[in-house]
């Protein structure tokens, strides 16, 4: 059961949530710059979990929540970003939204993003910062949370 615990499962629900909560008719006048925009979201986000997960797999260090890192990335993605992943999930969110013309959903996007950090970033952030102190103080206090 503790795969249900996963961000892509979270994303997953909010993206099926906002299936369920889509006025298609309330976009019927639209042009298509919705639906490119949700391609550029999508994509982008799409490309920031790629250079991420290619980071994590550079260092040797666990990309799954609730497991104990062997090490602090701080260059790459990770410089303007602590959480590149999450932000890339919240972007694929907001991508699929738009795709689904679900824009009553948008709601879901900042809920979405405190399920993240309650969930993931605090307490990631509390093992970061036990396993590497002060070089994590440091990086924290230069990068933002989310951009």
């Amino acid at each position: 059961m503790r795969w249900l615990d996963m961000p892509p499962v979270w994303l997953a629900g909010f993206v099926g949530l906002s299936y369920w909560l889509r006025m298609p008719e309330a976009w019927e006048t639209h042009g298509p710059g919705a639906r490119i925009l949700a391609v550029v979201l999508i994509a982008t986000g799409i490309a920031l979990l790629a250079l991420s997960t290619l980071q994590f797999r550079n260092h040797k260090t666990t990309i799954i929540p609730h497991r104990q890192p062997n090490a602090l990335i701080t260059h790459g993605v990770y410089r303007l970003s602590r959480n590149p992943i999450y932000l890339a999930d919240v972007l694929i969110l907001l991508g699929a939204i738009l795709w689904l013309k679900a824009i009553n959903a948008l709601i879901l996007v900042p809920i979405f993003m405190a399920v993240l950090e309650w969930r993931f970033i605090r307490p990631e952030e509390a093992r970061l910062k036990a396993k590497f102190g002060a070089e994590f103080t440091d990086w924290a206090a230069r990068v933002r949370r989310w951009v």
